[in-house]
């Protein structure tokens, strides 16, 4: 198994990456997310992998973190869904918005994913549910955005995506539009305000 691939980013195309290790270079196929925020060809990166075997190919799917490539074998653990579907998905939502999706059975926003449909939405939802836990869903993206913050600001940011579904939003686009709102010295009002100016 390939853990991760450390080299030149000799080139980037549609779907994947070149990465040039000692000369040989290696393909790897990458969500769109990740593609975005690649630097330039030339610098050194370092992507974790996935290596998947068939009868007729051998693939590398890459992500830039270990949490990125964790969440990729649970959505390909998911019957029905290969690694091209998972990618599919990774490509549309970020790794917390897809824990958020699955937990607040947001089968919307996980089928906008190309080629995946409202029933294998809705499977992907059944079968990951029990695999992940809100709170450290809640707290993995407040962390993630926001690492210099104390726990209040987490909770008023818990607190707004709440009272953003109770208003009949999708929680997957609450908490997108909760974490993109400046929090020093917010109350959740404050929040709340400047979340649904973002969303409308």
């Amino acid at each position: 198994m390939i853990s991760y691939i450390r080299g030149e980013l000799a080139a980037v195309e549609k779907e994947k990456v070149i990465v040039d290790v000692g000369g040989v270079g290696y393909g790897i196929y990458m969500p769109g997310q990740a593609l975005a925020v690649l630097p330039q060809p030339g610098s050194e990166v370092k992507i974790h992998t996935y290596l998947n075997v068939r009868e007729d190919a051998m693939q590398l799917f890459g992500f830039l973190t270990r949490d990125d490539l964790e969440i990729f074998k649970l959505v390909i653990g998911v019957s029905g869904i290969g690694p091209k579907g998972g990618l599919s998905i990774l490509s549309k939502l970020s790794p917390d918005d897809l824990r958020y999706a699955v937990l607040s059975g947001d089968v919307k926003a996980i089928s906008a994913a190309p080629g995946i449909g409202k029933k294998t939405a809705e499977k992907l939802i059944i079968e990951l549910k029990d695999k992940l836990d809100i709170e450290d869903v809640l707290n993995h993206a407040i962390e993630s955005d926001r690492a210099p913050d104390t726990d209040v600001s987490g909770g008023i940011q818990s607190e707004a995506v709440q009272a953003l579904v109770a208003l009949g939003y999708g929680s997957t686009e609450s908490l997108r539009a909760v974490r993109q709102v400046e929090l020093e010295n917010a109350s959740v009002e404050d929040v709340l305000k400047e979340a649904l100016k973002k969303m409308l």
